[in-house]
């Protein structure tokens, strides 16, 4: 019974976040709904019995790309002084939301205690004995392994596309040489002066 009742409250709250990712103006806001849906459906995943997914959700989904998401978002131009001075204001609504994610952790501890849900039958040919993340190596590195390998080029040519979208060749600044900085030698970086008493240093 608890399972199901934890199954259909961290659906829901994965559904109003999901909803309020998306309609939210603010985008700080979004990001921490977003950051909220991410750890609900890692409570989804604990309770289908894959906990190595519901960690890799925590650990790479909010720990790494909704953190990134709120850097970009801080990049941004907003009006920080006046979220800040709206803190107080909102500070029973975030108690409640403290109050509310901790009731969740004691619902997700009481329906990880009572066990799995009952799934249907594996997908994959790998035995029921087998553990989560020993059968989850198995598929990736037997069956699946070119999938595997395309969704790491797909990865590799994202980043390399990334990286050619925010490059700018600054005009203002003066260009860097590599092999001169590479190849410079101890005697090229400092030069001995011995100025006279009361002048400065010629630059």
């Amino acid at each position: 019974m608890i399972q199901l009742l934890a199954f259909y409250l961290f659906a829901a709250v994965v559904v109003v976040s999901g909803a309020m990712t998306i309609l939210s103006r603010n985008p700080v806001h979004s990001v921490l709904w977003l950051i909220l849906a991410f750890f609900n459906a890692a409570g989804l995943m604990v309770l289908a019995g894959a906990e190595f997914i519901a960690m890799l959700l925590v650990i790479v989904y909010v720990g790494a790309v909704a953190v990134l998401f709120l850097f970009v978002v801080m990049m941004l131009d907003i009006d920080f002084a006046e979220l800040r001075a709206g803190v107080m204001r909102y500070a029973a609504v975030g108690l409640l939301l403290a109050v509310a994610l901790v009731a969740e952790i004691i619902v997700a501890i009481g329906a990880w205690s009572a066990g799995a849900l009952t799934l249907g039958r594996r997908i994959a040919p790998v035995d029921a004995a087998v553990p989560n993340i020993e059968a989850i190596g198995r598929l990736l590195y037997t069956r699946y392994l070119f999938a595997f390998e395309g969704a790491g080029l797909v990865l590799l040519v994202a980043m390399i596309g990334a990286i050619v979208l925010t490059w700018r060749q600054r005009s203002d600044v003066r260009p860097q040489s590599i092999h001169r900085q590479v190849t410079r030698r101890a005697k090229d970086a400092t030069r001995n002066t011995n100025p006279p008493v009361g002048q400065g240093v010629e630059l």
